[in-house]
C-alpha cells in the first residue's frame, strides 16, 4: 500500500530517523530499520499527517486495504512500530494513543527539502529560549506528554491542573523541551511564583519576551505584541494570581492565533478556549499480600521511590518483602511524587522500615481534589510538617533562612544571608547540599553554576513555622544588603543582555530585589530601601521597566521627605523618576521638575560625576520637547564637565549629545566631528550612571547618517543606516530599536526610498505599539501619512498627518514635529490647500528660528519658494528670493542636499523665464559636487534638467 500524500519524494526526518516514503525505507542514524509491511504502512500515514488524529478505521483502512481485519491486528503492528521506533525510551515521543480518537504522531517533523532551512531557524531562534533542563528521566508520565504535545498543539491553550507536589512543572518542561523544533525554538518559560504582585503578570511575562510595558496597558500591548507572532509561551505556578493569569491568557487567545498557551496551577482559568488536563498521581501497587517486587516495580510510584531512594545512596534492591513496604508507603502518599521523593531521600539514612514508621506517625492525612478549599491546606500542611521533623534542628535553622528568598538563589546569597556566629559557611555548605538530597531545596544548574530555590509550598511553610521576630528582621536586613552589593556590583552589566535567556536569569534576581525593596519600606528598614530603590533604579531603565522604575523611585523619595543627609540618593531617584515619566508620559511637567530638581542637588551637594547623571537626560529632554537652544546648552555643559573627567564613557557620551544637538541646529560639520568620535570604539561601562534608558551609540549612528546625507554623502549614509538598525536590532532592546527605526525611516523618505521607509514604518509599528511607546507610535502613524502623500493618497495622508501632529503636541514630544510639518504642507498644497499649506509653512519657520532645529530651515525656504509659485499675493519673485535663501543657507551649513533640491527648483524657474544660460551656470556645479547617490531621485532630476539645458 503506498499512502497518496507522500508522492513528492521528499524524506521525513524525525529524531534519529529518515522515511522514506516512496523508497518504502526506514532508517535510523543511517542504518535501515527492520520493519514490517504493515507496520511500515502504518508509520507512513501517520507521519505523512503530523498531528493529526487518524481513527482505527482510517488506519486499518490505509493499511488493509482489500481485507477486513481485527483492531488487534493493529494493536499487534503498533506495538511493533512503536517497539522499533524506541517510542517512549529515554524521552524519545512519536505516537500517541487519543484513548477513543485513534491515534496521531506527535513528534517534530521535517522534510528533506527544507532541512537546512528547518535547522539553521531552530538553532537561530533557539538560543532565545529560556526552558530549565529537563529530567534525565521522567517517571510514569510517558502516555501524558504524549497526549499532551497533540493537545497544545490542536487546542492552543492547555492548563495543567493538579495538587502541589504531583509535577506539573516538571511535565510542563518536558513538553517545552518536545515541542521546542516545532516552534522554532519560541518557547518561553515564565516563571510566575515568585510574583506577590497580580499586577506585574503581564509585564512579567514582556519582559522575558524582551519588552518594556506600562503596567495599566500591559495586557494589550502584550496581546498587540503576540497578535502575529508563532510561539509556546510556558505560564508556570498561576494560581496565586490566577486572575491576572486569566485575564491576560484570555485576550491573547483571542487576538494572537498563533499563539500557543501552557499553564500550569492549582485551580483552573475556567475562561472561554481553555482545554483542562488533570495531572493525576503516580499509578501505586494495590494492597496485596502476594504482592511481588516483579510486580511492584510495574507501578510508576515504585519505580519513583527506588530511583530516588539509590540517588541518595540508599542501594535499595527491592526484595517481595521490601516491596511490601514501598508498596504501603506509596499509597500513603497518594502517589504524589514530590512526597515520594521527600520519603525516598531517607532511606538512605534511616533505612526502609525506619521510614515507613515515620511515616505512618508523622503524615495522617491527604487530601484529593479541588486545590484550592481549606482542607487541601491542611494536607499541604501535614506533608511539609511530616517532612519538616525529618530535618536536624541545623537543618530546619537553614530551612528557616532560606525562604527569605523569593524565587532562584545563588550559593554565593544563601552564604551571605544564612551564615551566622552559630551557623559558619562550612555548615552552611553542607546542609544546603543535604536539603538538597531530601528534595527540600530544587536546584536549577545554569551553565557551571548551581541555582536553588524552595519549592513554593516549602517556602509557606518555612515562613510560617519561622516564629522568631528578631531572626526574621535579622535575615530581611541580611537579604536586602546582599541583593544591595548584588546591584552595584551588576548594574554595568544589565544594558548588554540581549537574550530572553539572560534576562530570566537575572530577573530571577530582579524578584529578591522587589522583596527586599518592599519589605524595607513596609518595615524598619527605610534606609536600606531607599538605597536598594537608588542602585535598581538604572536596572530597571535598562530593562525598559519603566513604570517599576518610577514607582519604587517616588516611593524613596516620599520616604526621603523631612530627612536629611541624602541628598544624593534623592537626585538618583529623581533622574530616575524623570527619565520614566518622559519615555511613559513624555514631556509633562512632573517630568521637567524631576530632572530639574535632580540637577539642582548635583550642583549644589554633588561632584562632576553626579551633574553628568543628570545632564544627559536634561538634554535629551529638551531636544524631545523641541527646546533645542536649551538642548544644546546642556550639551555644551556636559561636555565642559566630562572634559574635567578621565572617564572614556563620558566623554563618548558628551560627543553623541553635542553632536546630535548640531546636527539639529544645521552645524553639520561640527556634528559629524562629535558624532565620529561618539561612535569610535571605547570601553562598555563608565563610573558614571547615566540615565538615558537607550543606547546612545545607536541614537549617533543613526544621527549621523542624516547627517552624511545632508552634506551629500548618500552612499556613506545609507551603509551606515543599515548597520545602524543590524546593531539595534540585535540588542533587542524594544526603546533603541524604535529610536533607531524613527530616524532611519525619516533619513529613506528623504532619499526616495519609499519602500525601505515603509518596512521600517512597520518595524516601528511593532515594536511601539506592544511597549506602549505612545509618542513613537504617533511618529510612525505621521511617517505613515506622509508615504500615503508621496504615493498619491494626499487626503488620507493629511488626515493621518494632523492626527499625529495633534498627539506629538499634547505629549509634547516635538522632536520631530518639523519634518512632519514639511511633509503636511506638501499634503496640503497636494490637496489645493494652498492657504493652509502657506500658513503652517510660515509658522513652521517662525518655530524653528524660535527653538533652534535649524537643520529643516534651507527646506521650509525651498517649500516656501514653491508655494509662492501657487499664490498670486507672492509670485515668481518672492520665490526666487526664497530658493537664493535656501541656497545660502544650505552653503553656509554644508548641505549639499538642501542646496541640490533649492538650486534645481531655482534652475526651472530660470527655464520656465528662458533664462538657460543662468539656469545651466547654477545647476552645473551642483551635479558636479554630487559624486554619491547617482540614483537618488534628488540627483536623477537635477542631472535630467542640466542635460536638456545643453
Amino acid at each position: 500500500m503506498r499512502d497518496e500524500t507522500m508522492t513528492s519524494g521528499d524524506e521525513i526526518i524525525f529524531g534519529p530517523f529518515i522515511l522514506a516514503a516512496r523508497k518504502r525505507l526506514l532508517t535510523k542514524d543511517g542504518v535501515p530499520v527492520e520493519l514490517g509491511a504493515r507496520a511500515l504502512d502504518i508509520l507512513i500515514a501517520l507521519a505523512s499527517r503530523p498531528n493529526v488524529t487518524l481513527s482505527k478505521k482510517d488506519l486499518l483502512t490505509r493499511a488493509w486495504p482489500d481485507v477486513t481485519v481485527e483492531e488487534g491486528s493493529l494493536r499487534f503492528h503498533m506495538a511493533n512500530l512503536r517497539k522499533a521506533l524506541a517510542d517512549g525510551k529515554e524521552g524519545a515521543r512519536y505516537i500517541a494513543t487519543l484513548t477513543g480518537r485513534g491515534y496521531c504522531f506527535v513528534g517534530s517533523i521535517s522534510r528533506s527539502s527544507d532541512q537546512s532551512t528547518i535547522r539553521r531557524e531552530g538553532s537561530d531562534d533557539f538560543t532565545r529560549a529560556n526552558l530549565p533542563s529537563r529530567l534525565n528521566r521522567m517517571v510514569g508520565r510517558d502516555d501524558e506528554t504524549r497526549t499532551l504535545s497533540a493537545q497544545v498543539l490542536a487546542t492552543r491553550f492547555v492548563t495543567i491542573l493538579g495538587a502541589g507536589g504531583v509535577g506539573k512543572t516538571t511535565v510542563a518542561v518536558a513538553l517545552g523541551h518536545d515541542l521546542a523544533e516545532a516552534f522554532a525554538g519560541a518557547v518561553h518559560f515564565i516563571d510566575l511564583g515568585a510574583l506577590s504582585d497580580p499586577a506585574f503578570v503581564a509585564t512579567t511575562v514582556a519582559s522575558i519576551l524582551g519588552l518594556s510595558v506600562q503596567s495599566d496597558d500591559a495586557v494589550s500591548s502584550l496581546s498587540a505584541y503576540l497578535a502575529d507572532k508563532r510561539v509556546l509561551l510556558i505560564l508556570d505556578t498561576c494560581e496565586h494570581v490566577i486572575e491576572s493569569v486569566a485575564a491576560l491568557s484570555s485576550r491573547i487567545y483571542m487576538v494572537a492565533p498563533q499563539v500557543h498557551i501552557l499553564a500550569t496551577s492549582r485551580e483552573a482559568m475556567r475562561i472561554e478556549g481553555e482545554h483542562v488536563h488533570k495531572l493525576t498521581t503516580l499509578t501505586c501497587p494495590p494492597d496485596d499480600p502476594g504482592l511481588t517486587a516483579a510486580v511492584a516495580q510495574t507501578f510508576a510510584a515504585t519505580q519513583l521511590f527506588v530511583e530516588r531512594a539509590n540517588s541518595s545512596g540508599a542501594r535499595l534492591e527491592l526484595s517481595d518483602a521490601d516491596a511490601a513496604i514501598v508498596a504501603s508507603i506509596c499509597r500513603k502518599l497518594d502517589g504524589v511524587p514530590l512526597a515520594i521523593e521527600l520519603a525516598a531521600a531517607r532511606v538512605g539514612g534511616l533505612g526502609l522500615e525506619k521510614t515507613a514508621a515515620l511515616l505512618d506517625h508523622r503524615l495522617t492525612l491527604w487530601w484529593q481534589g479541588q486545590r484550592t478549599a481549606p482542607q487541601r491546606q491542611q494536607t499541604l500542611q501535614a506533608t511539609m510538617e511530616w517532612s519538616y521533623q525529618l530535618l536536624s534542628q541545623m537543618e530546619r535553622t537553614v530551612l528557616h533562612r532560606l525562604a527569605v528568598f523569593v524565587g532562584h538563589f545563588t550559593i554565593e546569597a544563601a552564604l551571605a544571608v544564612v551564615t551566622s556566629p552559630r551557623i559558619g559557611q562550612t555548615l552552611v555548605f553542607g546542609i544546603v547540599d543535604s536539603l538538597v538530597a531530601k528534595s527540600m531545596v530544587a536546584t536549577a544548574p545554569v551553565g557551571a553554576t548551581m541555582r536553588y530555590r524552595l519549592l513554593d509550598t516549602t517556602r509557606a511553610y518555612a515562613l510560617e513555622a519561622s516564629t522568631d521576630e528578631t531572626e526574621l528582621s535579622d535575615l530581611t536586613e541580611r537579604h536586602a544588603t546582599y541583593y544591595l552589593l548584588w546591584l552595584e556590583e551588576t548594574g554595568a552589566e544589565w544594558p548588554t543582555l540581549g537574550s530572553a535567556a539572560q534576562r530570566a536569569l537575572y530577573l530571577a534576581g530582579l524578584s529578591n530585589v522587589r522583596a527586599a525593596v518592599e519589605s524595607c519600606f513596609d518595615g524598619d528598614g527605610i534606609e536600606i530601601g531607599i538605597r536598594l530603590a537608588v542602585a535598581a533604579a538604572p536596572v530597571f531603565l535598562s530593562m525598559s521597566l519603566l513604570t517599576e522604575c518610577h514607582r519604587w523611585s517616588e516611593r524613596a523619595i516620599l520616604a526621603l521627605e523631612g530627612t536629611i543627609g541624602h541628598e544624593r540618593e534623592e537626585m538618583h531617584l529623581h533622574a530616575a523618576s524623570g527619565v520614566s515619566l518622559m519615555f511613559t508620559r513624555g514631556g509633562k511637567d512632573a517630568a521637567r521638575v524631576a530632572l530639574k530638581r535632580s540637577f539642582a542637588i548635583a550642583e549644589e551637594c554633588g561632584g562632576p560625576l553626579d551633574q553628568l547623571q543628570v545632564l544627559g537626560p536634561l538634554q535629551m529632554f529638551h531636544l524631545r520637547t523641541g527646546e533645542f537652544k536649551a538642548a544644546l546648552n546642556y550639551a555644551n555643559h556636559y561636555s565642559t564637565v566630562a572634559g574635567t573627567l578621565d572617564d572614556r564613557v563620558s566623554i563618548t557620551l558628551a560627543h553623541s549629545l553635542m553632536g546630535i544637538s548640531r546636527h539639529l541646529g544645521g552645524q553639520l560639520d561640527g556634528a559629524r566631528a562629535e558624532l565620529e568620535a561618539a561612535l569610535q570604539p571605547g570601553p562598555p561601562f563608565s563610573r558614571a550612571t547615566i540615565y538615558l534608558g537607550f543606547d546612545g551609540r545607536i541614537l549617533a549612528g543613526a544621527i549621523l547618517a542624516r547627517n552624511l546625507w545632508l552634506q551629500g554623502y548618500s552612499d556613506q549614509a545609507a551603509e551606515l543606516v543599515r548597520q545602524t538598525i543590524a546593531e539595534a536590532a540585535n540588542k533587542d532592546h524594544p526603546l533603541t530599536l524604535s529610536i533607531a527605526l524613527i530616524w532611519a525611516a525619516s533619513l529613506l523618505l528623504w532619499t526616495g526610498d519609499l519602500e525601505g521607509a515603509d518596512q521600517y514604518v512597520d518595524w516601528l509599528f511593532s515594536r511601539a505599539r506592544p511597549n506602549s511607546l505612545g509618542p513613537y507610535l504617533a511618529v510612525a502613524r505621521g511617517l505613515k501619512g506622509e508615504l500615503a502623500i508621496r504615493r498619491g493618497n494626499a487626503n488620507a495622508g493629511v488626515e493621518s498627518l494632523q492626527a499625529a501632529l495633534d498627539e506629538l503636541h499634547a505629549a509634547p514630544y516635538e522632536l520631530l514635529t518639523t519634518p512632519l510639518n514639511i511633509a503636511l504642507v506638501h499634503g496640503l498644497a497636494a490637496t489645493n490647500r494652498f492657504a493652509e499649506a502657506f500658513s503652517l509653512t510660515e509658522t513652521t519657520i517662525a518655530l524653528v528660528e524660535s527653538r533652534g532645529d535649524l537643520c529643516y530651515m534651507p527646506e521650509l525656504l525651498r517649500v516656501k519658494g514653491n508655494l509662492s509659485l501657487t499664490t498670486p499675493q507672492a509670485g515668481v519673485d518672492e520665490a526666487e528670493r526664497c530658493f537664493q535663501s535656501s541656497i545660502q543657507l544650505s552653503r553656509r551649513q554644508g548641505a549639499r542636499a538642501w542646496e541640490l533640491r533649492a538650486g534645481t527648483d531655482l534652475a526651472q524657474l530660470y527655464v520656465d523665464r528662458g533664462q538657460t544660460d543662468r539656469a545651466r551656470a547654477l545647476l552645473q556645479p551642483l551635479c558636479q559636487q554630487a559624486v554619491e547617490g547617482l540614483a537618488t531621485a534628488d540627483v536623477r532630476a537635477a542631472s535630467d534638467l542640466l542635460a536638456t539645458l545643453r
